[in-house]
């Protein structure tokens, strides 16, 4: 009695379910497929029920059930690619409609075949057991795989919802998720057996009616959620856990038919089978490659845009607010680009405040650059004025062609530029993509730069900020100086009480002791404070006029007093400031017997190569590449335990007023070397290097 109620109260609960879904809501093309769906489950139940009670005239039917049968996937299938989602059938990928397409054929061949072409049983009354033909094991295999395809499709469903809706809709997609399962495990076992055993038929009656349930508690309630848009990353995941799940199906096809094989150790090579599959599954899984191709395939077959440009905007800003240096941002930038495009390495190229060449800034997987990209070179001017991304692959002017040869030496294929209003700020070159047959179209170079506008604009904040704190920090020297004034004028006022009553007691023994005491100390702290705070706004008008550079350096050396001091070169003469370069070798001088050990040498070398230079070596520590960069030249920028930072700073606004340049070279551990270019008699400056 409990195998003929059981599907009975099923069927009405199906019906049931199918009929008030029609009638409260009109014009959804998911409720009209679920109730479909619900009727083709509510059919094969009806018409197996009647086979089991008449089983003379099962063959007959069976066909009914057939029928019902061979509609299930299109139906759960349409429901799967409609629940929650907008646009009906226009929005459903290619894909996914040729797959609709195909589910159709299954109800073709059961109008056109008779149930004997399916399955046979001799004894049907005594067994409901149905043997399957070669034609119905193709038959079954086909719709449970339908039904697997829409159950992938609503697994993708449920992941893109939102954790409101999903609460609101769980109780549904379980539901019609239960019914989908039990119905492929029931017709799973033509894919174990050839068979199918309506013996079971009681249990699959049962997980139905527990899946109708299910659905028709929140529908009841009147819980319903729409517009779901399911992101290119679930879609990804999806693809995944279908890859696994073939994985593991393959897994029990194998299994399963080496039970029919007579062969020894059947255990040590069905486990040496699948740990070796499932490494090569792995590796494939971990495929840098073949996951760009997949994402690309994706978002070629499934949408309309190749990138979800919120999430790529709201990934890249989260980014770049999780950095908390300049170097972090630089870095923060390229591994972005990196991850976004599949580029294995990049590189950045700025241009520093009041330079017009653009310097290596920051890499990611490759070591630093020597080459300087000059601000009024063809390709600066490329970059300028088209807005546009540069690519190795394009057909490029000839004038382009020292740029091309820099790319392919280091393996770059793309250059994006950095672009502030109608000025290049900088570039950043990507390369070694993951894979080199992908074609990049319009939408890769659009959204390069929109990423592009947005570190440029974060990058000169940063760089706005850093003066800005410059100059916080310059006023607040001002007002530091303010005091040292005072006690200058403390210091001063010792000094004239010294000479006041030196005419009374300059014969006294003990005045002569303390006067020498207050000079001395006088003229120390004088000095330490004049050398720390003269100069620090920037130099004054220069005087220019020729200058012998090597009688500069004698006279710095004697100032400086940084012996030993191993000074070479002939007289060059330049158009300069004599006093203003005076202090920069002076400054340059202190800096190297600070750097060097007490007894260690200090080479100092005046010459002419396409300009008059000088050039000061020291032997010191030396310094990181990154400090060179980064830090060096900049104000309040140190590595002196009680310095200000503002040495080097003043000197290079003193040499670049004078229109020439500072180079430095320095390794740690090998010292330092500052090179000082200057203008040649007549003020023209000298071609610029590296």
């Amino acid at each position: 009695m409990f195998e003929f109620y059981l599907p009975l109260l099923t069927f009405l609960l199906l019906v049931t379910l199918a009929l008030y879904l029609l009638l409260r809501r009109r014009g959804d093309l998911a409720v009209y497929a679920l109730s479909a769906a619900l009727l083709c489950c509510a059919g094969s139940e009806l018409f197996d029920l009647l086979a089991i009670a008449n089983p003379e005239d099962w063959l007959s039917l069976k066909r009914g059930a057939l029928i019902a049968e061979s509609l299930q996937p299109f139906c759960f299938l349409l429901f799967a690619l409609t629940f929650a989602r907008t646009g009906g059938i226009p929005a459903i990928s290619r894909p996914s409609k040729i797959l609709l397409a195909a589910a159709l054929i299954l109800p073709l061949l059961a109008l056109t075949n008779p149930p004997i072409q399916f399955f046979r049983s001799p004894d049907f009354g005594e067994e409901y057991l149905l043997f399957l033909t070669r034609f119905g094991f193709n038959f079954y295999i086909a719709l449970m795989a339908g039904l697997a395809t829409a159950l992938f499709h609503l697994e993708r469903t449920m992941v893109a919802l939102s954790r409101p809706e999903r609460s609101r809709v769980k109780l549904e997609i379980v539901g019609v998720g239960l019914m989908t399962v039990v119905l492929a495990i029931y017709y799973s076992q033509a894919l174990f057996y050839r068979s199918l055993d309506m013996g079971l038929a009681p249990v699959r009656s049962l997980v139905l009616a527990i899946g109708t349930l299910l659905i028709g508690v929140p529908r009841l309630r009147g819980t319903a959620v729409s517009g779901v848009r399911v992101s290119r990353d679930m879609a990804f995941r999806s693809l995944v856990l279908l890859a696994i799940s073939l994985y593991l199906i393959g897994l029990g096809l194998l299994g399963e038919g080496m039970r029919y094989l007579d062969m020894s150790l059947q255990r040590a090579l069905f486990f040496f089978v699948a740990i070796l599959s499932g490494l090569a599954v792995v590796m494939v899984l971990l495929s840098e490659k073949l996951r760009r191709r997949v994402k690309v395939f994706l978002s070629k077959h499934f949408y309309r845009q190749k990138y979800d440009y919120r999430e790529e905007w709201r990934r890249f800003t989260g980014h770049l607010s999780a950095a908390h240096t300049v170097e972090e941002l630089q870095q923060g930038i390229l591994s972005f680009f990196c991850d976004t495009f599949a580029c294995g390495l990049a590189a950045l190229y700025l241009r520093r405040e009041g330079e017009s060449r653009y310097n290596f800034a920051s890499g990611y997987q490759i070591d630093a650059l020597d080459l300087a990209i000059p601000g009024g070179s063809p390709f600066v001017s490329f970059l300028t004025e088209r807005d546009w991304v540069f690519n190795v692959a394009d057909e490029n002017p000839p004038e382009l062609k020292q740029m091309l040869a820099f790319c392919r030496e280091h393996e770059f294929t793309l250059a994006v530029p950095l672009l502030f209003e109608s000025r290049l700020e900088g570039v950043v070159f990507l390369g070694r993509p993951a894979n080199p047959d992908e074609n990049l179209i319009y939408e890769d170079f659009d959204l390069m730069k929109i990423l592009a506008r947005q570190a440029t604009s974060t990058l000169l904040s940063l760089r706005l900020s850093a003066q800005l704190n410059s100059a916080r920090e310059m006023a607040a020297m001002g007002r530091v100086s303010t005091f040292v004034v005072h006690d200058l004028k403390n210091l001063i006022s010792n000094l004239a009480m010294v000479t006041d009553n030196a005419a009374e007691y300059l014969d006294d023994p003990d005045f002569q002791r303390d006067m020498l005491e207050t000079l001395h100390g006088t003229v120390a702290r004088m000095k330490e404070l004049i050398a720390r705070l003269r100069n620090v706004a920037g130099p004054r008008a220069l005087n220019l006029t020729p200058n012998d550079l090597r009688q500069l350096a004698e006279n710095s050396c004697k100032l400086a007093g940084c012996e030993p001091v191993m000074l070479s070169g002939e007289s060059v003469y330049a158009l300069v400031d004599g006093n203003e370069i005076q202090k920069v070798l002076q400054n340059l001088l202190i800096n190297a017997r600070e750097a060097s050990p007490p007894e260690a040498p200090i080479w100092l070398e005046v010459g002419c190569d396409d300009a008059p230079f000088v050039r000061v070596r020291d032997s010191g520590k030396g310094m990181e590449a990154e400090f060179i960069r980064q830090r060096l030249f900049q104000p309040f920028q140190t590595t002196k335990a009680a310095g200000f930072g503002i040495g080097l700073y003043q000197c290079r606004s003193i040499v670049e007023a004078h229109g020439g340049r500072i180079e430095v070279e320095s390794r740690p551990g090998a010292g330092s070397c500052f090179i000082v270019w200057l203008p040649g008699e007549h003020g023209q400056p000298g071609t610029e290097k590296g």
